[in-house]
C-alpha cells in the first residue's frame, strides 16, 4: 500500500522546537517530491515547503523561512521538517504530501495542492504563547 506517515506533533511552548517526520512507504525514494503543508481549522491549507530528489535546494514559505529546514533521509524513506523558534501562529495540523512518480517540486507553483497525489493523515502542532 502506497501511503504516507506523519509524527512527531504536540504541545510546545513559544520559542521551542519540534521535529516532524514524515515515512513513506509503498514507493521508494529514488525519485520524489515530498512537500509540507499545514491548515488551520476555517482557513485554506497552506504550503509549508517542499523538498525533491532534483532539485538543488528546498522550497519554503516566506511565514517559515529562517525557521524551518526540511530535509530528506532517503534510506529510510524519511522527510523531515525541523521546525525551531515557534510561534503561536504556527499553531496548525501539518499535513505531508507527495507528487507520485516525479522528482521534482510542483512548477510553477510548489504550494499548488491539486499537483500533490498522495496525502498524509496529518499531525497536530499546538504552540503555546
Amino acid at each position: 500500500e502506497v501511503q504516507l506517515v506523519e509524527s512527531g506533533g504536540g504541545l510546545v511552548q513559544a520559542g521551542g522546537s519540534l521535529r516532524l517526520s514524515c515515512v513513506a512507504s509503498g514507493f521508494t525514494f529514488d525519485d520524489f517530491a515530498i512537500g509540507w503543508f499545514r491548515q488551520v481549522p476555517g482557513k485554506e491549507r497552506e504550503g509549508v515547503s517542499c523538498i525533491s530528489s532534483s532539485d538543488d535546494w528546498p522550497y519554503y514559505a516566506d511565514s517559515v523561512k529562517g525557521r524551518f529546514t526540511i530535509s530528506s533521509d532517503n534510506a529510510k524513506n524519511t522527510v523531515y521538517l525541523q521546525m525551531n523558534s515557534l510561534k503561536s501562529e504556527d499553531t496548525a495540523v501539518y499535513y505531508c504530501a507527495s507528487v507520485l512518480a516525479v522528482s521534482a517540486c510542483p512548477r510553477p507553483d510548489w504550494t499548488y495542492i491539486p499537483s500533490y497525489d498522495l496525502w498524509g493523515q496529518g499531525t497536530q502542532v499546538t504552540v503555546s504563547s
